[in-house]
């Protein structure tokens, strides 16, 4: 056992000896508390300036509710498991019974980040993700990101309704699997980051408005609910200690914060990066990475590693399918908006935004290296978003997206693969839940509701189409294609992204640190070339062409280390949906 891997959170039921655990709850709107143990009395709770504690005999795996009032008896909003779903009772855990197998494992650094995005429960839960560990570091992938584990409502969900953000869900398994996974992982080499909501709580289980209502605010909401209230301490130290816990208890590399835009104090996380900082021990690689509409780039240089790159999705999602609905209609001219985003950061820097109704959005980015932002083709958002979840696979030529796969795993940005995509999963990801029927009602019909203003769904009947969340198949539609039913042509997409992978792992990673653009241009509208002087002073150059017609380009100098397709360019220019990337080490 590694007893200094054990966090204290201010709040919550803390093991603080065999048979003796403390419990505090903050509940500001109460007289009073008592504490319920399940064979037990009830122990009444002693106030302290809104907050309720107690002591009492009992030891891991003891369950446990708090009763606020005589009708009510509500689980541990801290609580670091559940005995079954969110309105159950929560259950007392000892974070030190885990004995880790690998405990002076101190991470990776950020610029050696290939990382895999995958749902912990599409893939089988925390043992179902350790059994893949192995395949996916033979692979190439040094970063495994899970989807948000934070228990939720019901046994299947996206993450992102969850209410209580200490407790792994336990469709998933117990918090020793889920450490199992990650001491799995470092062995492997691979780190293993963790996407977190702290600008929201699901529609269901969520108890805090019943005792602890300045948790919110009432002068603001988020398009998911009541906005947090981040200028109360409590609520600060409620997310900084839940942070703590994944990074320091359960020993993840690092935390991915959804939706940054929607916290309304932006202070909040600033104090987060500097405690986060504060509490790691010297030497151990912890990242910080940002997901932000709002293309701050102040936050990228004040303790946070990066940012998902919207903007460059948007611009290569606009290349490979012509779509230009909704925000893509901010991205008229994506060949231009790619490379400004591989020369500077952000294709938005204070430009006015057309989806936004004009308002302005980002910051200067040019100052910060290619390192600070997550690249991709395909996430959860994006793919899981649309109605029908479709696959890049079926909306993309193929040389185009093999072209623009060249591009996302041989740039100095930090490469991002989703499930399936090192594939072509054609396979969807859905959107999907396990909502009470009242709420489910709610669920499906809102969803429809959000794409009756495309016109491909204008006509009920078109609406009716869309996948109910909640059907259980739904799901099940939605589970990757396992490795002995794909085919051929699968097992080439897979060899051609191991290829790529091995070629960044060799001449790109080890020289990350120190890189800096040198130029980028567009090539007509459906292409782009970029240039980058890495650490060690080589140059490297990537030209793509993603459209159906060769175009002018002056092709780059030095070893040509990979194509698409794998043929000679002529001079001075670049065939119809195609990539290559040069490595001149003279420079």
């Amino acid at each position: 056992m590694n007893n200094r891997f054990a966090t204290t959170p201010r709040f919550g039921a803390n093991f603080i000896a065999p048979e003796r655990t403390r419990f505090v709850l903050w509940a500001p709107d109460c007289d009073w508390v008592t504490l319920e143990i399940e064979g037990m009395k009830e122990i009444p709770m002693r106030a302290e300036g809104g907050r309720f504690i107690a002591e009492a005999k009992c030891g891991a795996g003891t369950r446990y509710r708090f009763r606020i009032r005589s009708d009510l008896a509500v689980p541990d909003p801290a609580a670091r498991a559940q005995a079954g779903d969110v309105h159950d009772a929560s259950v007392v855990v000892d974070p030190r019974a885990y004995a880790w197998r690998h405990p002076g494992w101190l991470g990776r650094p950020w610029h050696e980040a290939v990382i895999y995005e995958l749902h912990a429960g599409a893939v089988g839960g925390f043992s179902g993700v350790t059994r893949r560990l192995p395949e996916l570091a033979a692979f190439g992938v040094t970063a495994i990101e899970l989807m948000p584990i934070a228990d939720f409502p019901g046994r299947r969900n996206w993450g992102y309704d969850g209410v209580l953000p200490y407790a792994p869900d336990t469709a998933y398994g117990t918090p020793e699997e889920l450490k199992e996974l990650i001491d799995t992982a470092h062995e492997l080499g691979l780190m293993v980051l963790l996407d977190v909501i702290y600008n929201h709580f699901g529609p269901e289980g969520n108890y805090l408005g019943a005792y602890a209502s300045p948790f919110f605010r009432t002068d603001a909401a988020t398009p998911w609910g009541e906005a947090i209230d981040f200028r109360k301490p409590e609520v600060r130290f409620f997310f900084i200690d839940n942070a703590l816990l994944w990074l320091m208890e359960y020993r993840f590399d690092g935390l991915r914060f959804d939706a940054v835009h929607a916290i309304r104090d932006r202070s909040f996380l600033l104090e987060l990066a500097r405690s986060v900082r504060g509490a790691i021990e010297p030497g151990r690689h912890v990242h910080l990475v940002l997901e932000n509409d709002e293309n701050d780039a102040d936050l990228l240089r004040s303790g946070f590693d990066a940012q998902w790159s919207d903007d460059a999705h948007h611009a290569l999602h606009v290349l490979l399918t012509g779509e230009s609905g909704g925000y893509y209609a901010d991205y008229p001219k994506p060949a231009e908006a790619l490379a400004r985003v591989l020369k500077e950061g952000f294709a938005y820097q204070g430009e006015p935004s057309r989806f936004r109704d004009g308002r302005r959005r980002g910051s200067p980015s040019r100052d910060l290296p290619p390192t600070a932002f997550v690249i991709f083709l395909q996430n959860h958002d994006q793919v899981g978003n649309r109605a029908f979840g479709e696959r890049l696979a079926l909306l993309a030529d193929p040389a185009s997206l093999a072209a623009a796969t060249l591009l996302l795993l041989l740039a100095p940005q930090i490469p991002l693969l989703f499930v399936g995509e090192e594939w072509g999963e054609n396979r969807p990801f859905l959107f999907f839940t396990d909502h009470r029927e009242e709420l489910a009602a709610l669920v499906r019909e809102g969803r429809r509701r959000e794409f009756s203003r495309f016109a491909d769904f204008s006509d009920p009947k078109a609406r009716a189409r869309i996948p109910d969340p909640n059907d259980p198949a739904t799901f099940l539609r939605s589970i990757p294609t396992p490795a002995e039913a794909r085919t051929k042509d699968q097992g080439m997409v897979r060899a051609f992204h191991a290829r790529l992978l091995a070629l960044r792992t060799t001449h790109i990673m080890p020289h990350l640190p120190g890189t800096r653009a040198l130029e980028a241009e567009a090539l007509g509208t459906s292409g782009v070339r970029a240039a980058w002087q890495l650490g060690n002073g080589a140059r490297l150059t990537i030209a793509a062409n993603f459209g159906p017609e060769p175009i002018p380009c002056l092709t780059g100098k030095g070893e040509r280390l990979a194509a698409v397709p794998e043929t000679s360019f002529p001079l001075n220019r670049l065939p119809a949906r195609s990539a290559a990337a040069w490595l001149d080490r003279r420079s």
